[in-house]
């Protein structure tokens, strides 16, 4: 989806207070009133000598994690250590399943990192229901709209930018087979199971299976209903081989890793499972990477 993709040259911002506010206003463009657009917002480059400011938080949006007393866990145990580090910055959480992490921003190693709240106006987020079980919506389920990468570096022509987040818009199992059901996430199978009465005595009922699907039912009915930009798996799968059959027509080959494009949900009966892609050459630009630590 380059096309639509909106590219916003902020090169000249390093100012923590600055990032903060563009990538809150980054969240904006890209929610766009539930029509998301891609958007990638390009801050300051690291310099030698002068490394550029990071922004700490995996993603602009995501939820809180708290320990639980006597075990278990409050929120998205993904987000527990970036909610511990900024209580010790001094934000005051509460121990909500579903409460926005602060934005974290550091101008540079070693310096203490500035905390932002991401205002509401900024955090688009859509209550789960589902079309037939009234029930769903009591458990208090939702989930944030535009998913935002933000601790990856943007490498073009040699020079990199540390602070450089992106997005597009959610396939409904990134939300539904794995935020909301994956054991170390919110590990929500048994309880939905529950709920639908369905026999959890045996793995052979195929109640974990079964269950996920009204996962993702509900994820994409919520979204549908809310007017917010989701992709299911099955439709994008198509879209991808499609993209694929046109790069090869011009002649570029289509890297890609078969554990990311093949859907966490009925995998088998998707067309980009049975086939294989080209390795993806690590010496490939531009390219967004794994962040190297200060």
């Amino acid at each position: 989806y380059w096309r639509s993709l909106v590219v916003r040259d902020l090169r000249h911002l390093s100012a923590a207070d600055d990032i903060a506010e563009q990538c809150f206003e980054h969240l904006r463009l890209a929610t766009n009133e539930g029509r998301i657009r891609p958007v990638v917002s390009v801050f300051a480059p690291d310099r030698p000598g002068r490394p550029a400011p990071r922004i700490l938080n995996q993603q602009l949006v995501r939820y809180a994690g708290h320990p639980a007393p006597g075990g278990g866990w409050t929120g998205d145990p993904a987000g527990a250590q970036l909610a511990a580090r900024a209580r010790d910055l001094g934000w005051k959480c509460g121990e909500e399943a579903f409460e926005v992490l602060p934005l974290l921003v550091q101008e540079r190693a070693g310096a203490r990192p500035e905390w932002y709240e991401v205002p509401d106006d900024a955090a688009l987020e859509v209550r789960l229901t589902h079309p037939d079980h009234g029930w769903f919506a009591e458990l208090g389920l939702r989930w944030y709209a535009v998913p935002a990468i933000s601790d990856m570096t943007l490498e073009i022509g040699g020079v990199r930018y540390p602070t450089a987040p992106f997005n597009g818009w959610y396939m409904g199992t990134e939300i539904g087979a794995r935020n909301l059901a994956d054991a170390d996430r919110y590990n929500l199978l048994a309880e939905v199971a529950g709920r639908l009465g369905l026999d959890t005595s045996s793995e052979r009922t195929l109640w974990r299976d079964r269950t996920l699907v009204e996962l993702n039912v509900a994820v994409l009915h919520s979204f549908q209903e809310a007017g917010v930009t989701m992709a299911d798996h099955h439709t994008e799968s198509e879209r991808f081989l499609k993209h694929i059959a046109q790069e090869k027509r011009l002649g570029r080959p289509t890297p890609a890793d078969w554990s990311w494009i093949v859907p966490p949900v009925s995998g088998g009966l998707t067309p980009v499972y049975h086939r294989y892609y080209d390795p993806v050459d690590p010496a490939l630009r531009p390219a967004f990477l794994a962040r190297e630590p200060w």
